[in-house]
């Protein structure tokens, strides 16, 4: 008989402190559970910067990027070291200060979880600041000193290659249409709760915004811009308050679907205290109610906002702060249940029908004969095969245009090259729709006179390759290439958006006024070619004096119609806004200046405000830098030259009195400001500009004889060229 052994007595595991990296990754990953938590804590955060626009771009459902772009106040340099480090927050300073809380975000935590599970790198700048700054951030940390960079107003964040260090729950994720519709689903509601705020959110690479909202005074205006007409047309306006300390304090206001309304599933947007949350028990109770009302038992839409004392509210009952608990909560839903049953009742004693009118489509652009030969037509039959050296190709990876990325090597050193194009793209189609006529009929008539001499659309139908020189851009139209004037293009497109735009102006407020007299004298002592002589002085302060009070007489006409913000004082401090997220240079407000007081003719109406539209687009045409182009022979316009040295060899060299060479030194502050400026203007030629074109611009017919346009080359017979080969 075999004695089992004894078995051997364990000893209880040691407790032990985890590492801090361990806590904080595993508290990461209760806050930034998907991918659409990182955009929800980021939009929040936006919000509480006061921004005005706010812009998401997202590519494959999140997980490689997102980017959240907005205007608002930004982030002060001096915080940012300690940005992302956990439980660091401006919203409160002290456990009380939760009890009356209004903004968004409070713990401090969501930033520094989004580096513990992805690579952070924000762009920020503040109101009065001559540049932004950008930073990356790894595990709650800097990466590495802020640095200096071309930004626009407000703060950029992109989150790259979201939980790259959590194998499993990346696994889970890999179905990004799932990811991306739910982020577009709180977009949406973020865009009819928050009015005044105008919201996009798109796709990588898509041309169109999937959410895209205006700020609006109507909140059925916004549910109609978001939702569609279908929901917005089945909806009643609902409210509900209630005073008594006893039982409840709150006030609700909001829509919900009425009995033509139909959907497969219920919709409900809930704001308490202008905070995005959920609440199982009201949502319910109404589903209830509409179970009992209705027929077929209709799933409703519902959007409701309410709002209570900030003492009534615990924010701090979810990581993620997507629920809140309510004093009185039973109470509150009862009373909102009851009024929505009271309101579904008196709508239900009637059905309407809407009725649907076909209108006739709009007439399809005509196109020439050489270009209908050229394109393939995509519906043809098979037997109409196109011969291969007439196929229109083009790199669809990457539409934009593939030369850039020859050609320049590292233009993001300077700019956020992704930074604002989520914007830009959705600002531009923010003024598709634009009503392009105004009251005025010598407006109409410019207008008119631009449509009938509208030329053949080469732009909307062109590919933009790169840019050839300072001035020509390359662009391909079917199987040609042309080489197109960028500066003429710019000028006449910005003249076109001025008397389109006309009195409906979104404004670009100076940092601080700038008083015209001193302007003026700057502009005419530019165009004075001898800069030694003070023979003028005189002359030029009676010109500028005389454009001064000329300008302020005019002051009130300039903001009403063009936005152009003369104070009682005869400072400039409000310029109008032709194309969005594109800012002129601003080194030419003095020309633009002097040119508001020399070449407008102010008599007649219509000449005037043809000149001033003129004027206005030569001053935010996309002109070459004032700084030599450092990539070409410019570059040694930055090179110093040293006092007491020989140069030799083309200047390549310094040799000294005891022999030895020194390579010549360039004034890199100036360099570094030049390539910025190029950088910057070749990102809007290719980011602002043409997109803008393809939508807004009606070429002249002058254009093609001007040198505007101008066909170098046949793709054809470089076919047939390199076939030979």
């Amino acid at each position: 008989m075999e004695i089992e052994p004894a078995e051997e007595v364990k000893e209880p595991p040691r407790i032990h402190r985890l590492d801090e990296s361990v806590v904080n990754r595993i508290a990461a990953g209760e806050v930034i559970q998907l991918p659409v938590s990182a955009v929800k804590e980021l939009v929040e955060n936006s919000l509480d910067a006061s921004s005005t626009s706010i812009s998401v771009l997202v590519k494959d459902g999140g997980l490689k990027l997102i980017q959240v772009s907005d205007d608002g106040h930004g982030i002060r340099y001096e915080d940012l070291p300690i940005l992302c480090e956990r439980h660091t927050t401006s919203k409160l300073s002290k456990y009380e200060d939760l009890q009356s809380i209004k903004s968004m975000g409070f713990r401090g935590e969501a930033l520094a979880s989004m580096t513990y599970v992805g690579h952070v790198t924000v762009t920020t700048i503040t109101r009065g600041q001559l540049h932004g700054y950008r930073v990356s951030y790894r595990d709650g940390v800097m990466e590495n000193e802020p640095k200096a960079c071309a930004a626009v107003k407000g703060t950029q964040i992109v989150i790259e290659n979201l939980f790259y260090n959590m194998v499993a729950r990346r696994k889970t994720l890999q179905n990004s249409a799932d990811d991306y519709t739910k982020i577009v689903d709180l977009l949406s509601r973020f865009a009819i709760h928050h009015i005044d705020v105008s919201f996009s959110c798109r796709k990588h690479g898509a041309a169109r915004a999937d959410v895209h909202s205006v700020a609006t005074p109507s909140r059925l205006n916004a549910i109609r811009s978001v939702y569609g007409l279908s929901v917005a047309q089945n909806l009643i306006k609902i409210e509900a308050s209630d005073n008594d300390p006893s039982s409840s304090v709150f006030e609700m206001d909001g829509f919900i679907s009425n009995s033509n309304y139909v959907a497969k599933k219920t919709t409900m947007v809930l704001f308490i205290n202008d905070r995005l949350v959920e609440c199982t028990a009201l949502k319910r109770a109404l589903e209830v109610v509409y179970v009992a009302t209705l027929p077929k038992a209709s799933k409703p839409f519902i959007y409701m906002s309410i709002t209570l004392p900030p003492e009534h509210v615990d924010v701090n009952v979810h990581p993620t702060k997507r629920e809140v608990s309510l004093l009185n909560q039973e109470v509150i839903v009862e009373k909102i249940q009851s009024v929505v049953e009271s309101v579904l009742r008196n709508s239900n004693e009637s059905r309407t029908f809407q009725e649907q009118t076909v209108e006739a489509t709009p007439s399809v652009p005509s196109v020439t004969n050489n270009d209908l030969h050229l394109s393939p037509s995509p519906s043809g039959s098979k037997s109409q095969r196109v011969p291969v050296n007439k196929i229109v190709r083009t790199d669809s990876s990457d539409p934009a245009g593939r030369m850039h990325a020859y050609l320049y090597k590292n233009p993001q050193k300077y700019l956020g090259r992704d930074s604002s194009l989520t914007t830009v793209r959705s600002s531009v189609r923010q003024r598709r729709n634009l009503k392009e006529t105004a009251d005025l009929t010598s407006i109409q008539e410019l207008i008119n006179d631009i449509d009938r001499k509208c030329l053949l659309d080469i732009v909307r139908q062109s590919t933009y390759i790169g840019m050839a020189d300072d001035v020509f851009a390359l662009l391909q139209h079917n199987t040609h290439l042309y080489l197109a004037n960028v500066v003429n293009l710019s000028k006449e497109l910005m003249y076109q958006q001025v008397l389109r735009r006309f009195a409906h102006f979104n404004a670009i407020q100076l940092s601080e006024p700038a008083p015209l007299q001193e302007l003026i004298m700057l502009a005419l002592k530019e165009e004075d070619s001898d800069l030694e002589s003070n023979e003028n002085d005189d002359l030029k302060k009676k010109i500028a004096e005389m454009n001064t009070q000329l300008l302020n007489q005019k002051s009130e006409m300039l903001e009403e119609y063009f936005c152009i913000f003369i104070d009682s004082d005869g400072n400039l401090s409000r310029l109008p806004i032709l194309l969005d997220q594109y800012i002129p240079d601003m080194d030419r407000v003095p020309e633009f200046v002097l040119c508001l007081g020399n070449d407008v003719e102010w008599e007649e109406e219509k000449n005037c405000f043809q000149s001033l539209a003129a004027a206005l687009g030569n001053f935010y045409a996309m002109h070459p830098p004032m700084l030599p182009n450092p990539s070409g022979k410019g570059l040694e316009f930055y090179r110093k030259r040293k006092h007491g040295k020989h140069t030799q060899d083309g200047g390549n060299s310094c040799h000294v009195a005891d022999g030895t060479a020194e390579e010549d030194e360039f004034e890199h502050e100036l360099l570094s400001e030049a390539e910025t400026a190029w950088a910057q203007r070749e990102w809007s030629i290719q980011h602002v500009l043409f997109p803008s074109m393809r939508l807004f611009l009606k070429p002249p017919n002058s254009m093609a004889s001007n040198g505007t346009f101008v066909r170098v080359a046949s793709l054809e017979k470089l076919y047939k060229i390199f076939e030979r080969c």
